[in-house]
């Protein structure tokens, strides 16, 4: 059996009530088969990466422990997208959900299907901020701090952290 791994998961929605598909979406995660949600991060608000025409995204980042390999726990993350409709118009276009397996443990994956760490995740506000806030100490496998190239995100206007109503 595979050890427990922590994993990050980054969340995004722009379409059919984006606050409502995040949290649905994180309440979700803690179903996972071999699976526990540790915790989440607050909710941001930021602008589209790519085509400007489309609604802002409510983001964040969860962080799970697995036994789910990384292929598998994609397999769940693209089931769950499923279930909530998401479908892929095109590239960085308008979506019900994304899901981002972002880190697993400290590995490297180099797959057609998967790339972790995210490729994209040390350019990313919107990942790099929750991300900071869920684990401050979390080094990338490459050594990198998460808190410090989060601290280096010029994210002013960009992305801002939504009041918790969730009481």
């Amino acid at each position: 059996m595979i050890p427990q791994v922590d994993a990050f998961i980054g969340l995004g929605s722009n379409l059919d009530d984006p606050l409502d598909q995040v949290r649905r979406a994180l309440g979700e995660l803690a179903a996972l088969p071999l699976t526990t949600r540790v915790g989440a991060s607050r909710l941001y608000a930021s602008r589209p990466v790519g085509p400007a025409d489309q609604p802002d995204f409510i983001n964040a980042v969860a962080h799970l422990r697995t036994r789910l390999s990384p292929l598998a726990l994609l397999d769940q993350l693209q089931a769950l997208e499923q279930r909530h409709r998401r479908i892929r118009q095109r590239r960085w276009g308008p979506r019900t959900l994304d899901l981002d397996l972002l880190l697993y443990g400290e590995e490297r994956v180099e797959l057609p299907r998967l790339r972790v760490p995210h490729p994209e995740m040390a350019k990313r506000a919107f990942v790099l901020l929750p991300l900071a806030e869920l684990a401050p100490e979390w080094r990338l496998p490459d050594g990198r701090s998460v808190t410090e190239l989060a601290a280096g995100m010029n994210a002013t206007g960009a992305i801002e952290v939504l009041p918790d109503t969730s009481n």
